[in-house]
C-alpha cells in the first residue's frame, strides 16, 4: 500500500505536534494510546492550520464539531476521538499501542494483497469523492480485470473450495 494504512500514536500527547490532526484525519486506521490527545492549536497561536486538517476534520466529523475544535483550539482525548470515529482502537496502555497496531496489521496481512489494494482503493475513492457509485466505477475500471484474473483470486477461491487457508502471492496490481 502506498501510504501508511495504520497509524499508531503512542506519545502521551500529540496536541502540540505539527501535523497530528492531519495524520489523524488522513490515516486509514488509527490506534492511539489512552493518554493521546488531538487538536488544532493553530488558532491559539494566531495562525491557520494550512496543511489541510480543518477541511478533512469537517469531512470526518461534521462542521459543528470541527468548528469547535478548530476555533477554540481545545484538544480532545483519545476516548473522544474514538467516539467520533477518528480512532479505531485505544490500546490498554501507552506501552502497548504498537502491539495493538501490529495485531491490526497482522489481520490485514492475512488477506490477499490484491484484495487489500483494491478494497483500500475503493474505501479511499469513496472517502475522497463522497459517491459510492463513482468510487465503485473508478475501482472497477482500474482493477476488476486484473484482480479477478489474478493468481490471488484463483488461490482464494480454490482454498475456499478446498476448505484450507490460502497461500497468497505478492501482488502484481
Amino acid at each position: 500500500m502506498p501510504r501508511k494504512a495504520i497509524q499508531w500514536l503512542a506519545t502521551p500527547t500529540l496536541y502540540w505536534d505539527v501535523g497530528d490532526m492531519l495524520t489523524l484525519t488522513t490515516s486509514d486506521m488509527v490506534v492511539a494510546s489512552p493518554t493521546a490527545t488531538f487538536g488544532l492549536p493553530e488558532a491559539l497561536r494566531g495562525i491557520f492550520a494550512a496543511a489541510g486538517g480543518p477541511p478533512r476534520l469537517v469531512r470526518n466529523i461534521g462542521l459543528p464539531l470541527a468548528s469547535e475544535m478548530a476555533l477554540t483550539g481545545r484538544p480532545i482525548t483519545a476516548q473522544r476521538a474514538k467516539e467520533l470515529n477518528l480512532v479505531n482502537r485505544i490500546s490498554p496502555s501507552q506501552e502497548t499501542v504498537l502491539d495493538e497496531a501490529l495485531k491490526l496489521a497482522n489481520d490485514i496481512a492475512a488477506i490477499s494483497p490484491d484484495a487489500a489494494i483494491v478494497t483500500r482503493a475503493a474505501l479511499r475513492e469513496a472517502w475522497e469523492h463522497g459517491s459510492v457509485e463513482r468510487a465503485t466505477q473508478l475501482v472497477i475500471e482500474r482493477y476488476e480485470r486484473d484482480l479477478n484474473s489474478g493468481e490471488n483470486a484463483l488461490e482464494g477461491l480454490k482454498a475456499f473450495a478446498e476448505k484450507r487457508k490460502p497461500e497468497w502471492w505478492p501482488s502484481k496490481l
